[in-house]
């Protein structure tokens, strides 16, 4: 009688020990964790200066490629900068040939002599070509910045803004997301089980949505802690060997991290 009290509780201790720290009930020598899928790139994009907006010209969901022009600041004024900048190069480029085909009347020993103008003269002029080309790219780089253009390729994946709308500066104008490539990132994988994560090794993942188990490896850890509901817990990335089909940004996931 006393034999089987004594099976009965250990059964039970079992089975709550399982209940309350699955991680305990997994395989020995792995991490279980929840996850999150991700894109492996998200770039929020704004202005450096404020303005109202002149134009969008993407809208959500739509590819994009790098270099590609998003939305553009009315901003006339900057323009007007680069016409100015552009005359005064041409001026001072126009001082410059002056200079180099004018002579000055000289007379030495009672006869006249028309001689080039001194050297100090001409590199005058031509410190002031050098001047004006750089205030006009100053001009044209400043005026660049009401145009905000893609960074890389990838998926429109919000427009903040609507043409006429007035743009604080660095206010998120653009997201831009690779979502042809996701992957995973952890959310409470605890401190005491980081340090038997290692950059390589195997995962396997389970997508409720998709019902689905998918492999895939680790390939990053974060170095910096971060804390959920008070418990210390470490970022890991994870990338599938093979994206599967119908994975959605946002989907959550349950992750098996091997040795």
């Amino acid at each position: 009688m006393k034999r089987f009290y004594w099976s009965t509780l250990l059964g039970l201790t079992a089975i709550l020990v399982n209940l309350v720290n699955p991680v305990f009930a997994a395989q020995e020598g792995t991490v279980v964790a929840s996850a999150v899928i991700v894109p492996a790139q998200v770039t929020e994009l704004g202005f450096l200066t404020s303005a109202l907006i002149k134009e969008v010209t993407v809208k959500e969901g739509e590819q994009v490629q790098a270099g590609q022009i998003l939305a553009v600041l009315d901003i006339p004024e900057l323009q007007f900068a680069v016409i100015a900048a552009e005359a005064a190069l041409r001026s001072a480029q126009g001082e410059e040939k002056v200079q180099s085909y004018r002579r000055v009347k000289d007379r030495r020993h009672g006869r006249v002599f028309f001689d080039v103008v001194p050297p100090e003269v001409r590199q005058i002029a031509h410190a002031r070509v050098q001047q004006a080309q750089a205030a006009l790219e100053v001009a044209q780089a400043t005026l660049a910045q009401g145009t905000l253009v893609a960074p890389h390729d990838g998926t429109v994946a919000s427009v903040n803004v609507v043409p006429g709308e007035y743009m604080q500066e660095n206010q998120v104008v653009v997201t831009i997301a690779t979502l042809n490539t996701l992957q995973l990132e952890t959310t409470d994988l605890s401190e005491r089980d980081i340090t038997r994560v290692k950059i390589g090794a195997p995962v396997n993942i389970f997508i409720e949505a998709l019902n689905a188990d998918i492999s895939g490896k680790v390939t990053g850890i974060s170095p910096i802690a971060g804390t959920v509901g008070g418990d210390v817990v470490f970022k890991v990335t994870i990338g599938f060997d093979k994206q599967p089909e119908r994975l959605l940004w946002g989907m959550s996931a349950e992750v098996t991290i091997g040795e």
